[in-house]
């Protein structure tokens, strides 16, 4: 089962991925930041080292030790300074070491500098180094000054350090607030339709459990209403199957207790064939075909009346066999009528179904192409033919028939409307073509014409997924 935690809601997820975000922004913005701070930081240093070479323009001998205390409250060892082409030495101390590097800000590109700072934040190791500037307020046209760089390299790690804390302070206050937010606009909403969902699901033809709109969120009403739509639709359709479930058993009852009257009727009907009445001998074959007709309706009826065909037992099956078997069944209903029943295909070919659903199969095709001939009052042809390739077997029943109406081809495979002959219900088409689904295969009408009809039988030799479907 799963856990409901943090990491699994969706405000818990929005949390923390906004604060991720919004402490990337400020990592984002804390490179510029500390290159800007850098450059401050010299130039302040430059104005310091220019306020300390006053106390030399004012007079050219000045102590040694307040030269000393000039230099080291403006923190740097030399200063020089550049007047009027000419380059002076205002003030100066001994230098504890090499000058590093050089850093002139007069012309520096913000890449410069961002590369330079992230340099010094890098390199741990104290450094002299020379920096040059413009001299404020005019005072000349160059000043540069040499120092280390130990504070500044603290002042940027304090720096960046009071960034990261307020980033994180920001991030984690602005996290909370739309945490809250989404709670409001989002998670509670969609509770509530879940919720719904869950009341209806367990009880669907309640109409009380259709969830009602009320969202304020523009696409959450819509969801809301869509929702609404489809469990009034649902809700609809299962009142009616309900219906219809009750009136086809109420159907099914009728048709075999009709049966069975009709059946007594027939045998009755069977013994008027005999009489010497020559008026009972014209209406006796009349009212025999009346009675079969009703017959073979209630028969049918109650065979689609059934919950669901049994799945289908798939083995090996010799198709020429069961083929012959349909064909001289066939030729012995047709009394002799001038159709002709033939079953071509190779004797060796071998298919993978169940024989007794397919027997039925092949046996209503052919019925059915058999009555349209013998409709006519012409002769005609019925041939079962059959054929395969690397993925499926493809069965054909074809006629010479005079081909099936339009209404019959719009309704082929709807029950009671796809009928073909007058009385017939259309339930053959329908169940045929269900068994040949059993099988994962279809029933398709491949030709339908003047010049005859012809039904497609396709099964795949891959049962895999058939025998996982029935077990």
């Amino acid at each position: 089962m799963r856990k409901n935690s943090v990491l699994n809601s969706l405000s818990g997820r929005f949390l923390i991925l906004t604060a991720l975000f919004v402490m990337l922004a400020e990592v984002m913005i804390f490179v510029p930041s500390v290159a800007r701070f850098r450059e401050d930081f010299l130039l302040l240093k430059l104005e310091k080292a220019q306020i300390a070479s006053l106390a030399l323009l004012a007079d050219d001998m000045i102590d040694p030790e307040l030269e000393s205390e000039l230099l080291a409250n403006a923190g740097v060892f030399n200063v020089v300074l550049r007047r009027d082409e000419v380059r002076q030495l205002m003030l100066s101390s001994p230098i504890p070491a090499p000058i590093y590097e050089t850093y002139d800000l007069r012309d520096a590109s913000p890449v410069t500098l961002i590369r330079d700072a992230m340099v010094r934040l890098w390199d741990s190791e104290n450094r002299v180094i020379r920096v040059m500037g413009e001299p404020v307020r005019g005072a000349g046209l160059l000043i540069e000054l040499t120092t280390d760089t130990q504070d500044l390299r603290a002042a940027m790690l304090a720096y960046g350090v009071n960034i990261l804390l307020l980033s994180a302070v920001i991030s984690v206050f602005t996290a909370i607030l739309l945490f809250v937010a989404v709670r409001g606009f989002l998670v509670v909403p969609i509770k509530r339709v879940v919720r719904h969902m869950q009341a209806y699901a367990a009880a669907p033809e309640d109409p009380r459990n259709i969830i009602q709109p009320n969202a304020g969120v523009t696409e959450l009403r819509e969801a809301e209403e869509a929702l609404m739509s489809m469990q009034n639709q649902l809700t609809g359709a299962l009142k009616q199957k309900e219906r219809l479930a009750q009136l086809g058993s109420a159907v099914a009852k009728i048709s075999h207790d009709l049966r069975n009257i009709l059946t007594t009727a027939q045998l009755f009907a069977d013994r008027m064939e005999d009489s010497d009445d020559p008026a009972v001998k014209r209406a006796a074959p009349k009212l025999l075909n009346s009675i079969r007709r009703a017959v073979n309706l209630c028969e049918t009826t109650l065979a689609f009346g059934k919950a669901e065909e049994a799945p289908p037992g798939l083995r090996d099956v010799n198709l020429f066999q069961l083929a012959t078997d349909v064909v001289e069944n066939e030729r012995l209903a047709s009394g002799g009528t001038l159709v002709s029943i033939s079953a071509d295909m190779p004797e060796t070919l071998v298919v993978r179904a169940d024989p007794e659903q397919l027997y039925r199969v092949l046996s209503n095709l052919t019925r059915n192409g058999r009555q349209a001939i013998a409709g006519t009052g012409q002769a005609g042809n019925v041939t079962i033919s059959a054929t395969q390739n690397e993925e499926n077997w493809l069965i054909e029943v074809r006629d010479t028939g005079p081909g099936l109406p339009p209404k019959a081809r719009e309704h082929l495979f709807t029950a009671f409307q796809g009928g073909i002959r007058k009385g017939g219900t259309g339930l053959g088409l329908v169940i045929s073509a269900e068994l040949i689904r059993g099988h994962g295969g279809r029933l398709e009408l491949a030709q339908s014409d003047s010049s005859g009809t012809c039904f497609l039988i396709c099964l795949p030799k891959v049962g895999g997924a058939v025998d996982a479907l029935f077990g």
